[in-house]
């Protein structure tokens, strides 16, 4: 039997208190894709560092071996230099550079110490084209979307004569058709003979491209299983990461509705550049007491750039329409203004838009209503720790303490302190804009069972997702919306089920037709 290319004996990796990996084994067959599973804080992300050289040799006990030969990497560097190569899930691309600088940053094209301009910009565009990019080298990354800044990413790595290419939530932040073109590349680059670790909590992708899957729970390798051979599906996975069977994704819950408590009237938005544009026209939209609310759309809908306009007009030029809370009138003109309104929005972007990556928990908890907490002209200390001390429990967030930084937890954990600090602010509408994106399947569990408590405490919910199946569990009604226009509203129909079919044919702005029989119940909205 050909040996593996690579292979990790009894990786343990240890953090002030925390133990992240206890002797955890890993063995990647030449030429595969080899997915790696796991809860958030699980360790995957972090055996990962290991392996590319992030945590040097010497910050961590066990053995990497790459062909047979034990590996001693002091830094990226090193596993640059014998082929491994690794993604973050947050890309490591200089928006203000173009590609060609971007691909060669640190590996220059030079000869004497002067940089070659020209093999740099015929070499960015055959590693491009290998990529399925039809971009000039000479663009600037800025101007490039979430899916084609991954594949310069991607182009980056062949740049360095990648063997073993680690990609860490490679969609996460994709839309379905750049995903399906990035699963299509992976398997591309496995018949070239490139081996690929991936890192994903979409589970359907994993079981649709992966010939190996590890998996990883609180610090442990748990197992390996071979797609084909153990006709692995998505429960199978689950049973492996959470060490249980989970019946069901999603908690049950017997809605409770009362009164209208948040309701858009001919909601228009204009861009915040250009107020000729109107990214939002016309949207009227309802939800009531105790009652939770899908928005469905594609990417570029406007699906964010409506939940933000109305959260204290934090995006775009100008609105017109009326936004009533109770049955009140109410004209928002700031985040503030919106918060001491009862209306809390839960940014698709933790790290860049919900958390202060500078800060610990504590901070992070309390930092939109300090107003709550204050002694004379300071914050109450004591008490600052005793609100985050209550979250920190409610939320399950698992920390050493609430002193520890949000940047050094998981995910899943961070999406919960971003929870903790608006659920502090008791709002009467909170607004989830993906929150779920890159969490777990366990994580996101418990996420929704804090937004059904929420629903039960009477607040009005409003969730946007890209995940369909993801709304049709949680929703009691959805709105589809294209081209910044809402055009239906779904209700259950009566044996509780969503028609898919339908719901798409709404985002993408085609009408849908009820077939006999139907189990949904759809209202379009006239253009």
């Amino acid at each position: 039997m050909e040996p593996p290319v690579l292979e990790m004996r009894a990786i343990t990796k240890q953090f002030p208190g925390v133990k992240a990996l206890d002797r955890v084994d890993l063995r990647v067959r030449r030429g595969t894709v080899h997915a790696i599973c796991g809860e958030n804080g699980a360790g995957k992300s972090t055996l990962m560092k290991v392996l590319s050289g992030v945590y040097p040799h010497g910050s961590y006990d066990g053995q990497v071996l790459l062909d047979g030969q034990e590996v001693a990497f002091k830094g990226i560097k090193d596993s640059e230099a014998a082929g491994v190569v690794i993604i973050h899930q947050e890309l490591a691309l200089i928006p203000e550079l173009s590609i060609a600088e971007n691909m060669f940053l640190g590996n220059e094209t030079s000869r004497r110490g002067v940089i070659s301009w020209d093999r740099a910009h015929s070499e960015s565009a055959e590693l491009l084209a290998r990529v399925g990019l039809a971009e000039n080298p000479l663009t600037q990354v800025k101007h490039l979307g979430v899916g084609k800044q991954q594949l310069v990413e991607i182009a980056k790595a062949l740049s360095k004569k990648v063997r073993l290419l680690i990609l860490d939530e490679p969609t996460a932040a994709l839309n379905d058709d750049d995903a399906a073109h990035l699963l299509d590349l992976l398997r591309d680059l496995q018949l070239k003979g490139v081996t690929c670790i991936m890192i994903s909590h979409k589970l359907g992708e994993i079981a649709a491209v992966s010939d190996e899957i590890t998996i990883i729970r609180d610090g442990r390798s748990i197992e390996t299983l071979g797609v084909a051979e153990d006709s692995v599906d998505e429960d199978r996975i689950i049973r492996g990461m959470v060490g249980r069977d989970l019946d069901h994704r999603f908690p049950a819950r017997t809605p409770d509705l009362g009164e209208v408590r948040l309701e858009l009237s001919d909601w228009t938005v204009t861009h915040p550049l250009d107020r000729s544009r109107e990214v939002i026209r016309g949207a009227d939209l309802t939800v009531r007491r105790g009652e939770i609310v899908g928005i469905a759309g594609l990417m570029g809908s406007g699906r964010t750039e409506l939940a933000r306009s109305v959260f204290g007009r934090s995006y775009g030029s100008g609105t017109e329409g009326t936004l009533r809370l109770d049955g009140r009138e109410l004209q928002l003109r700031s985040v503030p203004e919106a918060i001491a309104a009862g209306i809390a929005y839960v940014s698709e972007d933790r790290k860049g838009l919900g958390l202060n990556l500078l800060d610990d928990i504590k901070r992070s908890v309390v930092s939109a209503s300090l107003g709550s907490l204050r002694r004379g002209l300071t914050v109450d200390e004591g008490k600052e720790v005793e609100v985050a001390e209550h979250y920190r429990r409610a939320l399950n967030i698992k920390a050493s303490s609430v002193d520890q930084g949000v940047a050094t937890l998981s995910g899943g954990n961070q999406q919960k302190v971003v929870l903790g600090k608006w659920m502090h602010t008791d709002p009467q509408v909170l607004i989830l804009d993906e929150p779920t994106r890159g969490i777990d399947v366990g994580a996101k569990y418990e996420i929704y069972t804090v937004i059904h408590e929420l629903a039960a405490q009477g607040r009005a919910v409003l969730v946007i997702s890209s995940e369909l199946p993801e709304l049709f569990g949680l929703c009691d009604r959805i709105y589809t919306l294209a081209e910044g226009r809402i055009t239906a509203e779904v209700s259950r129909g009566s044996d509780g089920d969503y028609d898919a079919e339908q719901i798409m044919r709404h985002m993408t702005g085609t009408p849908a037709v009820s077939a006999p029989g139907s189990p949904t119940t759809t209202q379009e909205v006239a253009p």
